[in-house]
């Protein structure tokens, strides 16, 4: 079994300490995910893994043929090449060989009659048959299929971004290496493409070491996790949900053991500011255990202060955005189609879609951006909106973070009517007195999204418009935005494609299907695309409808007792739903013990039971009356 042996690893970046004394092995099977805040160094590591150059110290031990391959953020592959050649160049011995088998086919056809040739080429298809060579090219185009990758000879020069990530994610799947290192795998995959990589990487006998902010794709794949996290590595075992409980209860440990020696040098240095006389004949001892209690309590780990996000928000009315028979095309491409729909107060919205059907221009069309070409958008007068778009905006490169940060507000109103200085807000989102100072350009991708997101929320916005918001944002601060946005009393509408994300803070969401055509789903963005494999909800509905329609009946007038009727169900509805609102959020917190759990699932059944059997009702009721 080959084994990759890491020795006191650290990396430096000017003054900065990313990691240092790492320490470390990767045995054949491991699926290791590496999780730590923006800027902690994850990137550094695995590029150090790859180049020993980049090391400041330390040393890295292989098997002379170790093979590594690199899948990083923006691929590098041949723009001149075919998708399927680009793919067949990529570093496998079987590459090699059928690429050696085609140019003697060449050379053959070119002079059929030389003995020379005809024996090379007899001996390269020997080995073809003996290898499996004649199978590659179908493994390829299985797996570029998989990743939705179809047009097999179409140039790289002609793909789109997320089309060149996905031809070098199957380049390097299709490599024969020992360690596969993959920075965030799943961007641009859709939900059938990212189920089949789970199972693929879950099967591979080699190593692999990924970057990724997918918390359902981390749970299913890792069985150890590697977080970085003021300058170490700590290591735990199992998927993602084994790392939370694991961690959880070291922190508890480390805080308990903290106290009891802040108290032991608390009383230690009471004893020493007594005096030579008080002390007694054990003063030596005594000295000698202040001083370990002093070094070790400076060597302890730093408290992991959480990102809690306490700024205050404006007040926000009844009415939000209202889109009245709103159309709009953009290059001949429908976005919206007669389109009309009514946003609250309090709402929070998933967009999800194809790609192309518009889901970033709807942001535009309610920020005020984009203008319809016709229709009606009515915005409320109290909304003020906050847009984290997907490119961070305004942000001079060469003005420090302090200085950018105060020139949008200083002495921001928290919740409880304090004020926040800028350096304050900085300290909160993990901004240290070394990056307060540094300029915008020093800062690591994340950083940068992490001040954008700052920026945008010391507006104190009452309706917050995101645009993929998981994009570059480590997982910590990704939790602590998703709990803010729980708590936000007013309304979020989010256009994402991370399960996790959505299924944690969406009500309902609006699937964007192409060509203007949008509609609803009242649940979990996981379970609609379930559904979507299964066929959609609404069919699989439709069809139920269609099997069960009675022969139409005459149409009558409501009884009075009737007319009473319909109009209390609309308010029974509206109540009812509002505690499987509850519910759902009841079901996410983490504190709430296993049989809470259980009477809040139960009860949850109950109610969207009770919501479908008015639902039912007020239809009929609704049918009569007309």
């Amino acid at each position: 079994m080959k084994t990759f042996i890491a020795n006191d690893l650290a990396k430096n970046v000017g003054e900065r300490t990313l990691f240092k004394d790492v320490n470390f092995l990767i045995n054949e099977g491991d699926k290791i995910g590496l999780v730590g805040m923006n800027g902690s160094g994850k990137s550094s590591l695995l590029n150090c893994l790859v180049d020993n150059s980049e090391l400041s110290s330390g040393s890295i031990d292989t098997p002379k043929d170790y093979k590594i391959t690199y899948l990083r953020q923006q691929p590098n592959l041949d723009e001149e090449k075919t998708i399927l050649d680009a793919v067949l160049s990529g570093d496998n011995a079987i590459f090699k060989l059928v690429s050696d088998y085609e140019r003697q086919l060449e050379v053959y056809n070119k002079d059929p009659e030389n003995e020379k040739n005809k024996t090379r080429l007899f001996q390269l298809q020997e080995k073809m048959s003996s290898e499996n060579g004649w199978q590659i090219e179908t493994d390829v185009k299985t797996i570029l299929t998989k990743l939705a990758i179809t047009e097999f000879d179409k140039q790289i020069k002609h793909l789109s971004g997320g089309q060149k990530r996905r031809v070098a994610l199957a380049q390097a799947l299709m490599s024969e290496a020992d360690l596969l290192i993959l920075d965030e795998p799943t961007n641009h995959l859709d939900y059938q493409a990212i189920k089949w990589l789970e199972t693929y990487l879950q099967r591979l006998k080699n190593a692999v070491i990924f970057v990724t902010h997918d918390r359902y794709f981390l749970n299913t794949v890792a069985n150890r996790i590697f977080e970085i996290e003021f300058e170490k590595i700590s290591e735990y075992s199992g998927n993602y949900e084994k790392y939370l409980q694991q961690k959880n209860k070291n922190e508890e440990i480390q805080a308990a053991t903290l106290k009891h020696k802040q108290k032991l040098y608390k009383q230690e240095l009471e004893w020493m500011k007594a005096g030579v006389r008080a002390r007694g004949t054990k003063q030596n001892a005594r000295q000698a255990r202040f001083k370990d209690l002093s070094e070790d309590l400076k060597d302890q780990p730093q408290e992991s202060s959480d990102i809690e996000i306490n700024i205050a928000k404006k007040r926000l009315g009844k009415d939000v955005f209202e889109l009245k028979n709103a159309n709009l095309a953009i290059d001949g491409n429908i976005i919206l189609d007669n389109f009309s729909y009514l946003i609250n107060k309090k709402e929070r919205i998933g967009i999800v879609g194809v790609n192309g059907a518009g889901k970033t221009s709807f942001l535009n069309v309610l920020s005020q951006r984009l203008p319809l070409d016709s229709g009606i958008l009515e915005v409320g007068q109290t909304v003020k909106i906050g847009f984290y778009t997907q490119y961070s905006e305004d942000m001079d490169p060469d003005v420090r973070v302090i200085s950018y940060l105060e020139s949008i507000g200083q002495n921001v109103e928290a919740e409880d009517g304090s004020k926040l200085t800028a350096t304050t807000l900085l300290e909160t989102f993990q901004f240290d007195n070394r990056l307060q100072g540094a300029f915008i350009r020093e800062l690591s991708g994340g950083e940068k999204r992490r001040l954008f997101l700052l920026a945008i929320l010391i507006r104190q916005p009452n309706v917050l418009l995101l645009d993929e918001p998981t994009n570059n944002l480590d997982i910590k601060t990704l939790t602590i935005l998703e709990d803010y946005l729980l708590h936000f009393s007013g309304t979020v509408i989010a256009v994402a494609h991370d399960r996790y994300f959505l299924d944690k803070i969406a009500q309902k969401l609006l699937i964007f299907k192409g060509k203007g055509e949008i509609s609803q789903y009242f649940d979990t963005y996981s379970n609609y695309l379930e559904d979507e494999q299964n066929q959609t909800h609404d069919t699989v509905k439709e069809r139920k409808t269609t099997e069960q329609k009675p022969e139409p009946k005459k149409k009558q007038k409501l009884t009075y007792a009737q007319e009473i009727e319909l109009k209390e169900i609309e308010p029974k509805i509206d109540k009812i739903d509002e505690r499987i609102n509850q519910l759902n959020e009841l079901l996410l917190d983490e504190t709430v013990d296993y049989q809470k759990l259980m009477e809040y699932q139960s009860e949850l059944e109950e109610k969207k039971q009770e919501s479908e059997e008015l639902m039912n009702r007020w239809e009929e009721l609704s049918e009569l009356g007309e």
